[in-house]
């Protein structure tokens, strides 16, 4: 081990391309240590989910001309409104499968950690979509209550009901997904939120067919959006921490700290740092100050996998700081 100065550091990456470097380099400036295989561990987009997201826009796309032919035939405005909310939702669908396929690329020298960070936007995107078609829908809501025309109840039932199977079913399709990738979740809630309106205005049709009651529409319609509205504020708000590179949800960084303390040969652990590199995987970075130098690449290699494994740091870089007198005056700068 090599000390050329007072400001020797060893680094930890996640990186597979460093591998036989890591091998090959014990110095304690620029050492490289890796988990097992030395594989970096992006979690991949889960298998068949393109293929979810190219039945999910189709079937949506389908549902969105018929409900906007019959909202024409049965002069129902209530259709009309559900067809522009669902191709809202079928643009948030294309948006949420671009950002699945840009996050599978692999990173380049321009963007060194990959595109995830696309799924992060596209969460973003797809909560100001559900919020402006929130919008449509109550002043759509509100105009009707103000000025009630009479509605082909029969027609509106059965069409909203075939929207209320398709979009049920689309909703199924990311459930899984949704549990995982905030993305995929914004995804499901898009999915979520069609299928309620949709069987919000087939009981209005309903009651509309057996009373006559225009008005139950719309304001069955202000309801559906209050409950939408409470989903999109949790979607909006995760996806927007992630844009602004807070702590991921889940993430227990006092946890990580203490794991950290308490190996052997350090003293102290300072500039944790944690965030989101895409809806599915978490960076970390961090200063480990250890007086007897480089502890070596298989300690190194130990702390990346059980951080990793335990804790769902997908790329974790540990430097180890001597903790001199000249490190500390530095630190006391900062």
């Amino acid at each position: 081990m090599s000390t050329h100065s007072h400001h020797d550091h060893s680094h930890a990456h996640d990186h597979s391309e460093h591998d036989d470097h890591a091998r090959r380099d014990g110095h304690s400036h620029g050492g490289h240590g890796h988990g097992p295989g030395g594989h970096h561990h992006h979690h991949a987009p889960q298998a068949g989910q393109g293929r979810t997201f190219a039945l999910a826009v189709g079937l949506n796309v389908l549902i969105v001309v018929v409900q906007a032919v019959y909202g024409v035939l049965a002069h129902s405005t209530a259709l009309l409104a559900d067809a522009g909310h669902n191709l809202s939702d079928v643009l948030g669908l294309l948006l949420a499968w671009g950002a699945v396929w840009l996050g599978a690329r692999r990173p380049d020298a321009r963007y060194t950690f990959g595109l995830g960070s696309s799924s992060i936007l596209a969460s973003l995107a797809n909560a100001a979509l559900l919020l402006f078609a929130c919008g449509a829908i109550v002043l759509e809501a509100v105009q009707r209550l103000l000025n009630p025309s009479p509605v082909a109840g029969l027609d509106v039932f059965i069409v909203a009901l075939l929207g209320l199977f398709v979009n049920g079913f689309s909703a199924w399709l990311f459930m899984r997904g949704g549990k995982e990738d905030l993305n995929v979740r914004g995804a499901f809630l898009h999915m979520a939120a069609d299928a309620a309106i949709s069987a919000a205005v087939a009981v209005s049709g309903l009651v509309i067919l057996y009373t006559g009651w225009n008005w139950i529409d719309p304001v069955m319609s202000i309801v559906v959006v209050a409950v939408i509205l409470y989903g999109t504020w949790g979607l909006g708000r995760d996806a927007m921490r992630l844009a602004m590179a807070a702590v991921p949800p889940g993430i227990d960084t006092a946890r990580i700290q203490g794991y950290l303390s308490a190996l052997p040969g350090v003293r102290g652990v300072h500039d944790l740092h944690v965030w989101a590199l895409s809806t599915t995987e978490n960076a970390l970075t961090v200063h480990l100050v250890m007086p007897q130098g480089h502890p070596g690449d298989s300690f190194l290699q130990n702390v990346v996998a059980t951080l990793r494994r335990d804790y769902a740091m997908h790329h974790a870089t540990v430097q180890v700081d001597f903790g001199d007198a000249a490190s500390e005056c530095v630190l006391n700068l900062r």
